[in-house]
């Protein structure tokens, strides 16, 4: 087996499909899936299922993926090692970030750590909260920003954000006149939520159903631009951050504060005792320094 194999193996299996993976690692389609059957004979099992539309993995497949990626963590943390111990000058980080957290605060914060430290690179990928933090637990990425709170046993965690959930209504809605409502008064109510991989929807069902009740949820979304416009269109309403509310000035929309406060805690987290690279060291006192 070779390491060449499970990288092609990986790119499938996150593509879901060997056309989009040769194309992806610049390589022949014909060549991938060679190195993948290949793969296959020496495990003495089928790891993909190949369809016209699309490359899904077996059970066993997805055994693989899971060791592959961390054999993957393990060399990219050996290379950061030996560049950290060579003093290299260059450095690159691999982030993973939700889409709502990326879009609000950090093309600024990018900006001004570009220009301060011109030589490290930042790798950045979106994805839920959720995976964003399983990622992290599995070497995908070096550090990753996500919603507290989070298992301070598996990860070391530097907050970053606190801030305060708002309710957003139609300018027309029954609640619309009022400045405090309590989250009770929502139980009869149509939700325009958040996507399930996004950590603010496990956290805000928690909140409903402490409340003693669970949400009427009518669309899920995981951009919070749309979400805003939908309660503007009069077809739900939502709770976001204060900091999206701010973004939001269409007029036809009321922003209106929880009785019971809701907080939107934000933290950079690495996984515990896992090396972390002069860069990443860097980024984090970076963002420590500079609050958000």
């Amino acid at each position: 087996m070779e390491l060449r194999q499970l990288q092609l193996f990986m790119e499938v299996a996150k593509l879901k499909s060997i056309t989009k993976a040769a194309e992806s690692m610049h390589i022949s389609q014909p060549a991938i899936s060679k190195s993948i059957r290949a793969l296959e004979g020496e495990l003495g099992m089928t790891l993909v299922i190949r369809t016209n539309k699309t490359s899904d993995l077996t059970d066993a497949g997805k055994i693989v993926l899971e060791y592959a990626q961390r054999i993957a963590g393990i060399l990219s943390e050996m290379k950061t090692t030996l560049n950290d111990i060579t003093n290299l000058s260059r450095g690159q980080i691999d982030i993973g970030l939700p889409p709502f957290i990326g879009s609000l605060f950090f093309p600024r914060v990018i900006a001004k750590f570009h220009h301060s430290y011109p030589n490290i690179v930042l790798n950045i990928t979106e994805y839920g909260g959720a995976r964003v933090v399983k990622s992290v637990e599995e070497g995908e990425f070096e550090l990753g920003v996500a919603v507290l709170p989070i298992d301070e046993q598996q990860f070391d965690v530097y907050p970053i954000v606190e801030e305060e959930m708002k309710l957003l209504v139609y300018k027309e809605h029954h609640l619309a006149k009022h400045n405090v409502v309590d989250i009770k008064e929502l139980r009869n109510e149509e939700f325009i939520f958040y996507h399930e991989e996004f950590a603010l929807n496990q956290i805000m069902r928690n909140h409903f159903i402490a409340a003693g009740f669970e949400p009427n949820i009518l669309f899920m979304s995981s951009q919070w631009d749309l979400m805003t416009e939908m309660v503007a269109a009069n077809l739900g309403i939502t709770i976001l951050p204060q900091s999206i509310c701010n973004r939001a000035f269409n007029p036809d929309i009321r922003i209106i504060d929880l009785e019971q406060p809701i907080l939107w805690r934000l933290a950079v987290l690495t996984k515990k005792d896992r090396y972390i690279s002069n860069a990443g060291r860097t980024f984090i006192d970076f963002i420590l320094k500079d609050p958000l």
